[in-house]
């Protein structure tokens, strides 16, 4: 990845993280799970969570095909102290949005999905 992309990528995350100022975590990575940029609290490992991020979004494109419910979006995952929202970001990438239990998911969402495809521009 080029360094102009990596540098509007690192600025999409911190302006994504500005916006909403109670996330943990802010992550681009590639579609094989390869971190791209980050901002992640608490000593996330931005490798693991890239993976994790492009695993998740390639079953949600499978399941989303295998029942036709259109092009994939997006994932959330909810737990007891936090969600987790992923978003296609083009065709070859996924931006993560890490949240605490009780975040503004309708904040979230509307900061996220325009990044997502701005950043899925670069990767198209």
């Amino acid at each position: 990845m080029k360094t102009g992309k990596v540098d509007v990528f690192q600025k999409s995350v911190d302006n994504l993280r500005t916006a909403i100022p109670e996330l943990r975590g802010v992550l681009v990575a590639s579609s094989e799970g390869l971190p791209i940029a980050h901002s992640l609290s608490n000593g996330a490992d931005a490798n693991r969570v890239a993976a994790m991020a492009a695993a998740a979004s390639s079953l949600g494109r499978r399941v989303s095909d295998s029942l036709s419910a259109g092009q994939f979006e997006e994932i959330t995952v909810g737990g007891h102290d936090g969600q987790i929202f992923l978003y296609s970001a083009g065709a070859k990438g996924v931006l993560a949005v890490n949240g605490p239990a009780g975040c503004n998911a309708g904040l979230i969402h509307f900061e996220a999905r325009g990044v997502a495809r701005e950043i899925g521009e670069f990767f198209n």
